[in-house]
């Protein structure tokens, strides 16, 4: 019997993740709405791609080496994804975080060897991001900066946006994804457009006040460079017990176990399935339920 002698590594095995249809959920509609289980990469989440595209690229570029100190500033999936590209590429990682993040993510990326800064609640995202800046210039390691880092968004342009294309023949009408960083709506928005200008690409935001992890209302000093508001061609508000519920819902009636920004996702594809007809809708489910267990977000309105 032969025997393959080429075999993969972790790294081979981000990306190709598995684009589903909803069910139960949509009800009567002339609509196809379709996730793509980005949670299915290595290490659980869609940061996977951008996560081993920024060090690839900063190594080919000749910026860093195996040895050197990476700085990140992150709310969760980054880093842990970070973490797993760092422990395969050989880089020590210096995480700093807002000290809400759950017990979960702060665990996996100490699992992968990450070394954690966590910042207060108040400081938020915007202090993790000028404490990276300022450990930076003070020589402690390089900021690969996700939020202006081109390397994110090309990431998608490579690998989700044509995986997408490829996996629904061309037919996709509408792409929904919730914004953080904001890579993967504009990374996956450009190679969408490319291939069809006509589709239209929806972005999720939190409504003032909700706290949902991984999505930001950035204030306008902290906005990500590698965002571009006029290729998105339209911007949804979410609530956070909207996207709650509709996480909740999506574990329970469809048995698709994500995070709430995913939950954020898949209502506003809803609501936009609403509005339209015949529409193929995709929408990115950018990561795993289990990193969200302790928040006790899928507690609520369990039976006794």
């Amino acid at each position: 019997m032969d025997f393959p002698t080429d075999y993969p590594t972790i790294a081979d095995c981000v990306g190709n993740t598995p684009l589903v249809r909803l069910q139960r959920i949509p009800g009567q509609t002339s609509n196809t709405l379709l996730l793509k289980l980005e949670g299915n990469n290595p290490a659980g989440s869609v940061k996977d791609r951008p996560a081993l595209s920024m060090i690839t690229r900063a190594e080919a570029r000749g910026q860093i080496r195996p040895g050197d100190t990476l700085i990140e500033a992150t709310s969760g999936n980054t880093g842990i994804a970070l973490a797993m590209a760092a422990a395969i590429k050989g880089y020590r990682l210096i995480l700093i975080m807002p000290e809400s993040a759950t017990d979960e993510r702060k665990a996996a990326m100490a699992a992968y060897g990450a070394e954690l800064i966590l910042v207060t609640s108040e400081q938020g995202m915007e202090g993790a991001r000028d404490l990276a800046l300022q450990m930076q210039a003070e020589g402690q390691g390089l900021v690969l900066d996700q939020f202006s880092n081109l390397d994110n968004p090309q990431a998608h342009i490579d690998s989700t946006g044509p995986e997408i294309w490829r996996q629904t023949g061309g037919r996709i009408t509408h792409f929904v994804s919730s914004m953080g960083t904001t890579g993967t709506i504009m990374g996956c928005g450009r190679y969408l457009k490319q291939q069809n200008p006509d589709v239209q690409i929806v972005g999720l935001q939190p409504t003032e006040g909700s706290a949902i992890p991984g999505i930001r209302r950035w204030p306008q000093a902290y906005l990500p460079k590698i965002f571009v508001p006029q290729e998105v061609d339209r911007v949804m508000d979410i609530g956070q017990a909207e996207a709650e519920t509709m996480t909740r819902r999506l574990a329970r009636e469809e048995g698709i176990f994500c995070g709430v920004s995913s939950g954020g996702a898949v209502a506003g594809a809803l609501r936009l399935s609403a509005e339209v007809e015949n529409a193929t809708i995709v929408a990115i489910i950018c990561d795993r339920g289990d990193r969200y267990l302790s928040s006790g977000l899928f507690n609520a309105g369990q039976q006794t």
